[in-house]
């Protein structure tokens, strides 16, 4: 498969998923954790249908990656997120051994969409931390940042 189309591909399925859950009254976020060419989990934000502060997309992709592989060592996988991970679902990321976070829009830019972000970003977390985990910002962050005015436009939309 060509490199650029196996990066293309799992971030519009995030996207998507993050739609998803938009049309379902979720906010705008979404994530695909990928092993080699295998999706294994695409998910989004749940927090208010869960009533759970921790449901992000990410956290919810890393439950089912884990149940799917029966594993809490996703090592070899790529984490594909709509937004730049916040703090909590960075050191998940990292405690899961997950190899690559490729992310779109940045803590910034959802920060000013409205949403309570932490200004801490992925490179300094992982510099802190002196986390393995590769980050990659900024992929396709266009189509990322859209999703912010698709949900402050959805109707029934929770915040």
């Amino acid at each position: 498969m060509d490199p650029i189309k196996r990066q293309i591909d799992p971030m519009i399925l995030a996207i998507e998923k993050a739609r998803a859950g938009i049309r379902k009254g979720q906010s705008p976020f979404g994530a695909c954790i990928v092993k080699g060419d295998r999706v294994i989990a695409c998910t989004h934000n749940t927090v208010w249908k869960d009533t759970d502060s921790t449901a992000h997309a990410e956290m919810n992709a890393i439950r089912a990656a884990c149940r799917k592989l029966k594993t809490v060592d996703l090592s070899g996988c790529t984490i594909y997120s709509t937004t730049e991970p916040c703090p909590m679902c960075f050191s998940a990321i990292h405690w899961a051994k997950i190899d690559k976070i490729i992310f779109g829009a940045s803590i910034a830019d959802a920060k000013k969409a409205g949403f309570s972000e932490l200004s801490v970003s992925n490179a300094e977390l992982k510099k802190k931390g002196k986390s393995p985990v590769a980050v990659e910002g900024g992929f396709m962050k266009a189509e990322c940042k859209k999703l912010f005015s698709e949900w402050k436009t959805a109707k029934g939309k929770a915040y």
